[in-house]
């Protein structure tokens, strides 16, 4: 004879069990991804900072070589804008990709949170 009480704990375990098999089966998805954005963003960070360097060194160059208080005043400038427009472009660049990065670790989590969360007000 089986217990009614039982059997409702028997199921509730089960469902229990199977939810969590599917909540670590997607965490680790989520994790195995983790090494593919970071090297992302590692490699967005690489670039950015050899193009920071070339660009200096370039500007250092052309300073290098002026004749005039003018003409090193529009080579300056020059360098300001182009060196601030550059940055600007990278850091959206790298925030989208930590952005991608933070969307993706929490997507395991919301399947959990809208089953745990109730419905009914």
């Amino acid at each position: 004879m089986s217990n009614p009480i039982q059997n409702n704990a028997n199921r509730d375990l089960s469902q229990l069990q199977d939810d969590s098999r599917e909540h670590i089966s997607s965490a680790d998805a989520s994790m195995n991804s983790f090494p593919g954005a970071f090297h992302a963003i590692a490699t967005a960070y690489s670039d950015y900072t050899k193009k920071s360097f070339e660009d200096t060194r370039s500007f250092v160059e052309k300073l290098s070589g002026v004749k005039s208080i003018d003409k090193a005043i529009e080579i300056q400038t020059e360098f300001a804008k182009s060196a601030f427009e550059t940055f600007m472009a990278e850091s959206q660049k790298i925030g989208a990709l930590y952005r991608d990065l933070a969307t993706e670790s929490c997507k395991p989590f919301g399947s959990f949170l809208a089953k745990i969360t109730p419905t009914n007000r």
